[in-house]
C-alpha cells in the first residue's frame, strides 16, 4: 500500500510576438525605436524555457502518388538549417531543403524507409530515426480495453477509449501516449448513478503498454472528474503524470494509495465524502511517487452551489511556466460559484505548493472573480513579462497567484486565447457565455480583460470558435452558435455563412489557414460550403455532442497537426497526418510553450484546440523561433 504524503520512489507577427519567443536577443532600445514593445511587455532578453528533448519526428504518409515525408524543425536547430531526405541510404532530393520541413517523394511505395539529415553550415549531420510509416494514410497504435464490470445496482459496463495526451515517458525523444479509458456508464455531474472506474494507460508509439493505473471506485468517471497532466515537471527528460486520486487508486506497479477497502459512494453514485488526493506518477513505470491532499478540500458540498454534488466536483487542470523557465502544475476546483486554483511545483521528488488563489479569500472576495470559470482554462503570458498567467474563463490570475482582471461576464462553454488579431499588440481571448443577461460572445484584450467587441445577449451560447480559417479576411474569424455570421477581429461580420461546425480546429492542408475538425472528419471552410478533406476510417469521436478526437495537435512531422481517434472497436489509436505539401516552415509547435501547455490540458473537461503564442494564418509574418532548453 502506498500511503498519502509518502514518497516511495524518488524521481530517478508581425509586430507582436512576445520577447520570450525570439531566439535572437534584441536590445530594448532597438525595440522601442521600432515600436515593437507592447504595453507591459518585458524589455529583457528572452528567458529559455525548459522543454522536451525531441527527436526529428519523421513521418512518411503514403498517398496514391507517393509519400509525403515531413519532420520537425527543432528550436535547437540553427535558423538557416537545411535538410536532406534519404531512402534506404540514398538521397532522394536534388538540393538541400530550406524553405520547409517536408518533401514529396513521387511514385514511392508505402513501405519505403526514410531518414532525414540536417545540414548545418554546409555540413551534413547524422541520420534521424527512421520515419514512422503511415502506410494507409494513418498509423495504428494498438491498445487493449480494460475488462468491463458491474455496478453495485447490477448495471453492466464496458470500456471506451476517451481522451489522450502525449509526453516522452521514457526519455527516448519519442512522444508516448497517455490514454484515459472511460466506462460506458460514465456520467456528467448533473446525472445520478454509479460509474465504473476510470483507467489510465501509458502507451508507446508501437503499442507497448508501459503501465495501467486504476483510479478506483472513489473517483467518479466522467468528463469533469479526471483531468490528467502529462509533462516533464522536474526537468529529468521524462514526463510525469499528475491526477486527482483517492483511497483505492492502484498505481502502475499494483500498489494501492490509501485504503483499498474504503467505499465512499452514496446511493446516487456520487462521492461526497472521504479523503481526496493529488498524486504525481512516474511516467515510465506508473509508480506513485508523491501524494498530497487535494487543494482545495471539498468542505461543505452545498457551499459550491448545490447540495447533491454537481458543482463541487468540477475540476480543471493545466501546466504553466509561472517563474518563466520551469513548468508548474495547476489544479483547480469550481467555476460556477467559488473558484480555487492551486499551483504546485514538482521538484526533487516532492510537491511544493507555490500559491493558492481562492475567490472566497479576504483578498479576492467581492471583487468579481467568483463564478467566472469555464469548462476549461488557458495558459498564456498575457502581460508579456515572460511568466504565464491562468485565463480562467471570464477572469485571469497572474503568475504570482493574484487576481489580474475579471470581465464579470460569467461562465461559458468555450474560449480561445491566442494572437487572434495580429494587427494589435498582445494576445486576445474569444469566449462564449451562458448567462442570458450577458453578451453571448465577446473578444477581450488578454492582458487587461478590456472587452474589444461583443454580441448581444441570446441565452446559453454553447459553442464558439476563433482562428484564421478563411484567407478572405485578415486575422482570426470568430463565430458561435447564438450569434450571426463570421466576424473579423474587430467584431464586424465578414461572411454570412457560418462553418458547418463550431467545435475543433486543425492545421491540416498546405496553407496557413486552419481547418475545421468535427466528429470524425476535417473540412475546409468556404463562404458557400465546406469542403471535406478527411474522413476517419472506422473511428469514433469522444465526449457525446462535443464530438472531440482523442487528441489533436502537432505531435509528429512538421508544424501541421495530427488527429488521433480511437478505432470503433477500441483496439487502436488511429493517427492521421497530413498528406499535403507545404511551402511554409515553422518550428515544431511542441516547443512553443503556450501551444505545448494547451496540448497538455486539451483533455480538461470540454476539450478545446491548442493555440500558439503567435499568429498562424493568411499573410502571417515569419514565425518567431522559441527559446528553450532541453535535458
Amino acid at each position: 500500500m502506498v500511503h498519502p504524503h509518502t514518497h516511495p520512489h524518488p524521481p530517478h507577427r508581425r509586430r507582436r510576438s512576445r520577447t520570450r519567443a525570439f531566439r535572437t536577443v534584441v536590445t530594448a532600445g532597438l525595440l522601442a525605436a521600432a515600436g515593437l514593445l507592447a504595453a507591459g511587455q518585458s524589455s529583457q532578453a528572452a528567458t529559455a524555457r525548459q522543454a522536451e528533448k525531441l527527436d526529428r519526428g519523421v513521418v512518411s504518409v503514403h498517398t496514391s502518388s507517393g509519400n509525403l515525408i515531413s519532420w520537425r524543425w527543432l528550436a535547437t536547430d540553427p535558423d538557416n538549417v537545411a535538410f536532406n531526405v534519404y531512402r534506404a541510404g540514398a538521397k532522394v532530393n536534388s538540393s538541400p531543403i530550406t524553405g520547409s520541413s517536408n518533401y514529396f517523394h513521387s511514385g514511392a511505395p508505402n513501405s519505403a524507409d526514410y531518414t532525414v539529415r540536417a545540414v548545418e553550415n554546409g555540413v551534413e549531420q547524422g541520420d534521424s530515426a527512421h520515419a514512422v510509416q503511415f502506410r494507409s494514410g494513418y498509423k495504428d497504435v494498438p491498445i487493449t480495453p480494460p475488462a468491463g464490470g458491474r455496478t453495485p445496482d447490477g448495471v453492466a459496463y464496458t470500456y471506451e477509449a476517451n481522451d489522450a495526451s502525449v509526453g516522452d515517458l521514457d526519455g527516448d525523444g519519442v512522444l508516448d501516449f497517455v490514454l484515459k479509458w472511460q466506462p460506458t456508464n460514465a456520467k456528467d455531474n448533473s446525472q445520478s448513478g454509479y460509474t465504473g472506474d476510470t483507467i489510465v494507460d501509458g502507451i508507446k508509439l508501437d503499442g507497448t503498454r508501459l503501465w495501467r493505473i486504476d483510479l478506483g471506485k472513489n473517483i467518479r468517471s466522467g468528463a469533469h472528474y479526471t483531468q490528467f497532466e502529462v509533462y516533464d515537471y522536474d526537468g529529468d527528460g521524462k514526463a510525469e503524470v499528475a491526477m486527482k486520486t483517492a483511497d483505492g487508486t492502484v498505481d502502475g506497479q499494483g500498489r494501492t494509495i490509501g485504503s483499498g477497502s474504503a467505499d465512499y459512494r452514496n446511493s446516487s453514485g456520487y462521492i461526497l465524502s472521504g479523503p481526496e488526493y493529488l498524486t504525481m506518477f512516474n511516467g515510465q513505470s506508473g509508480a506513485a511517487m508523491g501524494t498530497v491532499d487535494y487543494v482545495p478540500a471539498r468542505g461543505s458540498v452545498s457551499s459550491w452551489g448545490d447540495s447533491y454534488g454537481n458543482r463541487v466536483d468540477r475540476f480543471l487542470a493545466g501546466t504553466a511556466y509561472l517563474d518563466g523557465s520551469r513548468p508548474s502544475l495547476i489544479m483547480a476546483r469550481g467555476y460556477y460559484t467559488r473558484t480555487v486554483i492551486a499551483a504546485w511545483d514538482w521538484r526533487n521528488g516532492a510537491f511544493a505548493r507555490r500559491w493558492t488563489f481562492d475567490t472566497n479569500s479576504s483578498t479576492n472576495s467581492g471583487k468579481g472573480y467568483d463564478g467566472q470559470g469555464d469548462h476549461q482554462l488557458s495558459v498564456a503570458d498575457v502581460d508579456g513579462d515572460g511568466k504565464d498567467e491562468i485565463v480562467y474563463g471570464a477572469m485571469a490570475v497572474d503568475d504570482n497567484g493574484r487576481g489580474l482582471w475579471t470581465t464579470r461576464n460569467g461562465h461559458g462553454d468555450a474560449m480561445h486565447v491566442g494572437d487572434l488579431d495580429p494587427s494589435r499588440a498582445g494576445l486576445e481571448e474569444f469566449k462564449v457565455d451562458e448567462d442570458g443577461s450577458k453578451p453571448s460572445s465577446w473578444m477581450a484584450d488578454a492582458r487587461t480583460g478590456q472587452i474589444l467587441w461583443s454580441t448581444a445577449p441570446d441565452g446559453d451560447n454553447g459553442r464558439g470558435v476563433s482562428d484564421d480559417i478563411w484567407s478572405g479576411s485578415a486575422g482570426a474569424e470568430s463565430w458561435s452558435a447564438a450569434a450571426d455570421g463570421v466576424r473579423n477581429p474587430k467584431g464586424s461580420v465578414v461572411a454570412s455563412r457560418k462553418p458547418g461546425s463550431a467545435n475543433f480546429l486543425s492545421w491540416w492542408d498546405g496553407d496557413t489557414t486552419r481547418e475545421l475538425l468535427d466528429g470524425t472528419h476535417i473540412d475546409k471552410y468556404g463562404t458557400s460550403s465546406d469542403t471535406r478533406l478527411l474522413t476517419g476510417a472506422s473511428v469514433h469521436s469522444d465526449n457525446g455532442t462535443k464530438a472531440t478526437p482523442a487528441l489533436s495537435g502537432d505531435i509528429l512531422g512538421d508544424w501541421r497537426e495530427e488527429v488521433v481517434w480511437a478505432t470503433s472497436d477500441n483496439t487502436a489509436l488511429r493517427i492521421y497526418s497530413t498528406p499535403d505539401v507545404t511551402g511554409t516552415r515553422i518550428t515544431t509547435l511542441l516547443q512553443d510553450t503556450q501551444y505545448r501547455t494547451a496540448l497538455a490540458c486539451q483533455n480538461t473537461a470540454y476539450n478545446q484546440p491548442p493555440h500558439p503564442s503567435f499568429f498562424i494564418g493568411s499573410g502571417m509574418a515569419t514565425a518567431p523561433r522559441p527559446t528553450v532548453t532541453t535535458p
